[in-house]
């Protein structure tokens, strides 16, 4: 087996084909050799049998215990039962005739009284010389007399048909296989060509080529359908690898701003003196771009660990308008440096199993959000519920909106509708993705709506476990 996996696909599915068949050809060849050879041994016998019931009547007494043939006196129809090997005997058992062409051989064992039926089939012998025999016996009487006779006839002409028929097919097969086995080869060669022709364009693919896509020639089939899937897995590593080339280069840049601040800022103050005031000031300022940059790293580490799998969740049992109060009374602050309303209300007796810390993060994320882009005196509500088997969490703010055209990325890392803004508020652009991947760690989803009312409004939804569900039903009652 080890060396056929050193051989091609088309010269293993070339030997499979020539060995399966091999295997028929030589199965139908022994079939058909054997029915040749029943088939001629059935001629052979029925001309016995009817050449027997000749020969009977030629036989006559030669004197005491002898008889003889009188082949001479045959007719030109009947010549050709003169090749015939005869044997007669006595009721007790000894020769009376025996073809002198037969020397000392005998036509089987000699019969024992009584023993030999009055119709006995065809059999076949050897000879001492090894010539192959068909016999036939026969009780029969010689004027009242009861004899046994037994006819013969040579099998070599039978063999003889029947090797020349084996000879020919073993010529013939080899051949036939050798002619299959090119074709096969050709045409497994032909199927399998699109293959090759996507190997030769897969070796030339790489990091940076993976706009490339493999050549498929008959999309319909199983190469055209392995084609297909290697196209759709190359677009995947290519969005994949262009998410982590702007991802990178995101993260480079907002890395950078708060270090270039804090570099400029220490700068600036080295090259001019002042009193404790001033220096009180600069290093306030250096402060805020050092806790922006903690911000900053905690949320790439969070996303990193995110991506690697390696947050695990520690899921309790809780109350998601709890919740949804737990994270306004952290929001809340911001909103009233704004003047914000903040209200919220829900359904008491929802309660879902997940990762509360992780949950209240997300939550937080988009309380945060809906207070940035909400004007001053502007309103924020927050409702929870349950739906469909589902728990939800809605934020409504009142801001401007966001344009269609940058909804389908507001979930993407680094993504800011308003970038100068957003960085002049200390946001990175990872809040939502943070808030996107913690839903869906918990088998939810996290949606948004801006086609009614004023503002945007994100949906968290998380499906409600079995012990939830009991939990929420024994609280009802």
């Amino acid at each position: 087996m080890k060396g056929l996996d050193r051989i091609s696909i088309r010269g293993r599915l070339t030997l499979l084909y020539v060995g399966l068949l091999s295997l028929v050809l030589i199965l139908y060849a022994g079939g058909a050799s054997a029915f040749l050879l029943r088939n001629l041994r059935e001629q052979l016998d029925h001309r016995l049998n009817a050449d027997v019931e000749t020969l009977e009547g030629l036989f006559a007494w030669d004197g005491p215990g002898r008889v003889r043939p009188m082949t001479e006196n045959l007719d030109e129809d009947a010549r050709d039962l003169r090749p015939h090997l005869l044997e007669v005997w006595s009721a007790t058992s000894s020769v009376l005739y025996r073809s002198p062409q037969l020397g000392k051989d005998d036509l089987g064992p000699a019969p024992t009284p009584n023993g030999v039926p009055a119709h006995v089939g065809a059999r076949s012998i050897r000879l001492s010389d090894g010539t192959r025999v068909r016999i036939v016996g026969r009780r029969h009487s010689i004027e009242g007399i009861p004899v046994r006779i037994r006819v013969g006839l040579s099998e070599e002409p039978l063999w003889r048909e029947f090797w020349q028929m084996a000879s020919t097919l073993a010529i013939g097969l080899p051949v036939a296989l050798l002619l299959i086995g090119g074709t096969g080869y050709v045409v497994a060669r032909r199927a399998l060509r699109p293959l090759d022709a996507m190997a030769t364009r897969a070796e030339k693919i790489t990091a940076e080529k993976l706009a490339e896509r493999l050549p498929i020639a008959n999309p319909n089939d199983e190469l055209g359908h392995l084609g297909r899937v290697f196209n759709e897995t190359l677009g995947r590593l290519e969005r994949s690898f262009e998410q982590l080339r702007r991802f990178t280069a995101d993260a480079s840049h907002e890395l950078r701003t708060p270090l270039t601040a804090i570099r400029s800022v220490g700068e600036v103050s080295l090259q001019r003196t002042g009193d404790a005031d001033y220096y009180r000031d600069i290093v306030g300022s250096m402060l805020e771009e050092a806790n922006r940059l903690t911000k900053l790293v905690d949320s790439l580490l969070t996303m990193s660990r995110a991506d690697a799998g390696r947050i695990p969740l520690q899921p309790t049992e809780f109350c998601v308008l709890d919740l949804a109060m737990e994270a306004a009374s952290i929001i809340e602050v911001l909103a009233e440096e704004k003047d914000q309303t903040m209200t919220i209300d829900g359904d008491a007796q929802v309660v879902i199993r997940g990762d509360r810390l992780i949950l209240r993060q997300a939550l937080i994320n988009l309380l945060d959000n809906a207070v940035k882009y909400s004007p001053k005196g502007g309103r924020v509500e927050v409702r929870a519920g349950a739906k469909n088997g589902e728990a939800f969490v809605d934020v409504q703010d009142s801001g401007p909106g966001i344009p269609a055209k940058h909804r389908p990325h507001v979930f993407d890392r680094f993504y800011r509708v308003d970038k100068s803004r957003s960085r002049r508020e200390g946001g990175a652009g990872l809040g939502l993705s943070i808030s996107q991947w913690a839903v869906e760690a918990h088998g939810g989803s996290i949606e948004l709506d801006c086609d009614h009312g004023p503002g945007c409004r994100f949906r968290m939804r998380i499906p409600i476990g079995p012990d939830a569900n009991q939990k929420s039903r024994e609280k009802t009652s």
